[in-house]
């Protein structure tokens, strides 16, 4: 159990049988009575929102929760199959965790799942991965003066804005978190 004092932003906390996350958090202390700390909360499972005001004396839920690495197999056209890389042990996670992610993921990448009460309920991916771009227009020479962008398609047909010196068969660096690119690839 977690005390009112340690809700902070970020913290995963059970309301109810179910895991939320704290998206915002207020601390107000009136002259008269006891703290109050307000807590916006996003719910893990289904993505809906909520506030809740807490006293300092209140105690709130820690959820069951579970962080594994394991390693991305394939997708079988449902589900994506992951498998824990000391037991082989295969998991099957939902299409509806990974969303628009799953342009990222690649075969054996490594990537954090949450689970909660045996389920998959999160996939994280590392930060950056490596594709290669298989479409874009050429770049104009000496356009360079300001940051242009243009649209490239990768391998899998996620589409990224790059700069112009960017060419066709060139690998590219894109962060997962945003879905920005970051730098080319140099071939070694």
């Amino acid at each position: 159990m977690y005390t009112a004092s340690d809700l902070r932003k970020g913290l995963k906390i059970e309301i109810d049988g179910e895991p939320y996350q704290i998206t915002d958090f207020d601390f107000c202390k009136p002259g008269k009575g006891q703290a109050l700390y307000r807590c916006k909360l996003k719910s893990m499972l289904t993505g809906s929102t909520m506030d809740r005001t807490y006293r300092s004396a209140d105690k709130v839920g820690k959820p069951d929760l579970m962080d594994k690495t394991m390693i991305f197999s394939y997708d079988d056209g449902s589900v994506f199959v992951f498998m824990d890389g000391e037991t082989y042990e295969e998991t099957r996670v939902e299409h509806s965790v990974l969303e628009d992610q799953r342009l990222y993921l690649d075969d054996n990448m490594e990537c954090n799942i949450l689970f909660y009460r045996d389920k998959a309920i999160e996939v994280t991916l590392p930060y950056f991965v490596q594709k290669q771009v298989v479409e874009t227009e050429p770049g104009a020479k000496g356009d360079t003066a300001t940051n242009v962008l243009k649209p490239a398609k990768t391998s899998n047909g996620l589409e990224v804005q790059v700069p112009l010196f960017v060419n066709q068969g060139d690998t590219i660096k894109i962060d997962t978190r945003t879905g920005a690119y970051v730098e080319r690839v140099r071939k070694s």
